[in-house]
């Protein structure tokens, strides 16, 4: 619609410019606003495809820095204990079919009873969740998280996460699974990735603790040791890895998309170690798997020879890990730090955690 807009001003502009080359302040007027509404069109059109490639905003309250649903810390209450997952709703992803053929995805609010943070995302059943000849069975269970700032509708909107993961139960690429879809920020306006700071936000004990207690006190999840598994792009890439590495005993594989090792520190995330650099080594991954002991976990990490500055960091962090820590690579010859990259990479990751998830039981 933006480009259809742009190219009519644009013509608009053409045919109307011989009227306002004439003398005086109202046809000069006339011509700066030509001017000004074919530059905004344009450039209009030039946002909305930086914003659909790379998915820095994925509604208006985004862009205008309105609360994107709940995302809090709350006090601790006297009475009662609320719900630690509470549905909120369904939410269309396009699938191909009904809940018993496709599966659905459930928009549901997270609140985490060791970190006190509350966020929302959303959950993706699979088809067999619904039927009755698997209504005992337990399923393995994936988060999956966006990049920063992103918000948990990109997963669905657009990578397509749930699409994928359905057609591929259907096609029987891959075995029921329960999709987790967040956004590693629990934190309004403050980039955590996924750390417990010191006397401030426990990001790492919401995922570590909160959210599989609430998935599991919710839904028919597997408790089989290594039975969860993690991936994620950009942030949520290096928070996905963090997931597996610091908790193998839940997360038995993750997956980091264009992925850092190691938590930068800047104005959107603040002093994350309180001044520790001992703690700071703790939270780079690399560190991790060249000085601590190796987790029995398995690791995706991808990268592009062409295009991202993460290419030798995630050579070095392969190259690091020893047994029995595994290391896969995707290694692309060229790609970016993007949605169209991540759309290509996250079909393949999606089946290479299938391999390494136990099926249900």
């Amino acid at each position: 619609m933006l480009v259809i807009a742009a190219v009519l001003v644009g013509g608009l502009a053409l045919w109307l410019w011989p009227r306002a080359a004439r003398k005086g302040l109202i046809p000069w007027l006339g011509r700066l606003g030509l001017l000004a509404a074919t530059q905004v069109m344009i450039l209009g059109v030039i946002l909305v495809a930086a914003n659909n490639n790379f998915g820095f905003y994925s509604s208006w309250n985004d862009l205008l820095g309105q609360s994107e649903g709940e995302q809090i810390l709350e006090a601790g209450h006297s009475s009662g204990r609320p719900a630690s997952l509470v549905v909120t709703g369904k939410t269309d992803a396009s699938l191909k079919g009904g809940r018993e053929r496709a599966g659905e995805v459930q928009s549901v609010r997270f609140r985490g009873f060791s970190s006190g943070l509350v966020t929302d995302g959303f959950v993706y059943l699979p088809p067999q969740y619904f039927q009755a000849a698997h209504r005992h069975e337990r399923f393995p269970v994936v988060v999956a998280l966006t990049g920063y700032p992103g918000v948990a509708r990109n997963l669905i909107t657009g990578l397509h996460i749930p699409r994928t993961v359905s057609d591929d139960i259907i096609a029987g690429r891959i075995k029921p699974t329960i999709y987790v879809m967040v956004r590693p920020s629990v934190v309004p306006g403050r980039d955590t990735n996924c750390t417990d700071v010191p006397g401030g936000p426990q990001a790492l004990t919401f995922f570590n603790q909160d959210l599989p207690m609430a998935v599991s006190s919710t839904y028919r999840a597997t408790d089989q040791p290594g039975g969860w598994g993690a991936v994620g792009d950009s942030t949520g890439g290096y928070c996905a890895l963090k997931f597996a590495m610091t908790n193998p005993l839940r997360y038995g594989a993750g997956a980091g998309l264009s992925a850092d090792y190691f938590a930068r520190q800047d104005g959107q995330t603040g002093d994350l170690y309180a001044g520790s650099e001992r703690y700071k080594k703790s939270n780079d991954l690399t560190w991790r798997l060249q000085h601590m002991p190796a987790p029995p976990v398995s690791l995706l990490v991808t990268s592009s020879k062409k295009g991202e500055d993460n290419y030798e960091p995630t050579l070095k962090f392969a190259a690091a890990a020893k047994a029995p820590t595994t290391v896969s690579k995707l290694i692309r010859d060229e790609g970016g730090h993007n949605f169209k990259t991540w759309r290509a990479e996250y079909p393949e990751a999606i089946q290479w955690l299938d391999k390494q998830l136990p099926a249900q039981r």
